[in-house]
């Protein structure tokens, strides 16, 4: 049983559990914020796609379609947090987040779809942050010292980035062509796919 109780003060959930929950809990909702290639290439069967920044955008109406026991999902625990916390504002107050994410749950044995491979998007902006910096390094050192200021730029970005949890580079990669799946979602569309939320008395039990 999950409880309200404890919804309030526990926000994380491991693998091994939500394996227990899926089983036990027909009115469980797993909402992945990933975007679409990274959903596609793998996910928690079962689960919902709600990419963070549709989510974000229209956080009112996605709460009002979810019942009270909503678990989110991402790639390492980051988005989903976001997303907890947009949801919160929101009124879903006892959201529970993925430790690990997708990828630690299929470690933990559960039971995932999966699809072409790609690169997640943290694994992207690492790379990309790491070129960056290369790039303004070694163009400080023979092209001109100027340059240098881009490793600057990027380690005041990263820094932001994790003071305020949000990515802006993460943003901006995911509007790229190699990070659109054959069908994205839309508000409509994501809205949709979810199932009715139970009963208040029966989400409460």
């Amino acid at each position: 049983m999950i409880s309200p109780s404890m919804a309030t003060a526990v926000t994380a959930v491991a693998p091994e559990t939500l394996r227990t929950w899926l089983d036990q809990h027909q009115d469980l909702v797993v909402i992945d914020v990933r975007s679409a290639a990274e959903f596609e290439s793998m996910h928690i069967r079962g689960s919902y796609n709600v990419p963070l920044p549709l989510l974000s955008e229209h956080a009112d109406e996605f709460a009002a379609r979810m019942g009270s026991r909503v678990v989110l999902v991402c790639q390492s625990g980051a988005r989903a947090e976001q997303a907890r916390q947009r949801l919160g504002k929101s009124g879903i107050d006892g959201a529970y987040v993925l430790t690990g994410g997708a990828p630690g749950f299929a470690a933990a044995g559960g039971d995932v779809v999966k699809g072409k491979d790609r690169w997640d998007l943290e694994r992207q902006v690492r790379l990309a942050a790491g070129a960056l910096v290369v790039l303004g390094l070694a163009g400080g050192r023979f092209v001109s010292p100027k340059i240098r200021l881009l490793a600057g730029a990027i380690g005041t970005g990263l820094t932001f980035s994790a003071a305020t949890n949000t990515c802006a580079m993460g943003q901006a990669l995911s509007a790229m062509p190699w990070n659109k799946a054959a069908k994205e979602p839309t508000r409509e569309s994501a809205i949709l796919q979810l199932p009715s939320p139970a009963p208040e008395e029966d989400a409460a039990a």
